[in-house]
């Protein structure tokens, strides 16, 4: 692939609803002929654990996320609950546990994969995943609790990648 052709991403965040644009985009890069690599460092490196069941959504000082419910009639689920909810609500316990599985039941409703589907199909696809080595050993990680197929490297290794990108993103 000429060096014309190659996108980087920086996947910083790790909540449920943030999974989602890295590995979107980055299909879609590949899909469109592009030599795709997305840098997971900080919460972004939740994205590559091998298990990404304790991934939640975060409403909390989210005053843009709709919270439209996926059951019920028609005008009920019309309802746009978000602006109606004080940001205080969301430290109730098991409201955030709540909203997750809102938005994975309104996912499924509307025929969108889920994060593990994206993934693998980034994978497939040929995505690089580079795990940031720095933010591994600052949380504690260990390489096992990672997918297999990812690369190591730290932030000077990534940036070299990059300059060689005409298309950078910072998620």
């Amino acid at each position: 692939m000429s060096e014309t052709n190659k996108m980087t991403l920086i996947a910083s965040k790790g909540t449920f609803d943030w999974a989602y644009p890295p590995f979107i985009l980055a299909s879609t890069g590949v899909a469109m002929g592009k030599e795709v690599s997305v840098f997971c460092t900080f919460y972004g490196l939740n994205l590559l654990l091998k298990d990404l069941s304790k991934l939640r959504i975060s409403p909390q000082g989210n005053p843009a996320m709709p919270m439209k419910m996926p059951f019920g009639p028609k005008w009920f689920q019309a309802i746009n609950f978000g602006p109606k909810i004080p940001n205080v609500m969301w430290n109730i316990p098991g409201l955030e546990l709540f909203a997750t599985s809102m938005m994975k039941k309104t996912m499924k409703n509307n025929g969108v994969a889920t994060i593990e589907e994206l993934r693998q199909v980034c994978i497939e696809m040929g995505v690089k995943f580079i795990a940031c080595e720095m933010t591994i050993g600052l949380f504690g990680y260990s390489r096992e609790d990672f997918i297999d197929g990812i690369e190591y490297a730290g932030a000077a290794t990534y940036l070299d990648v990059a300059h060689h990108s005409t298309q950078d993103l910072f998620i």
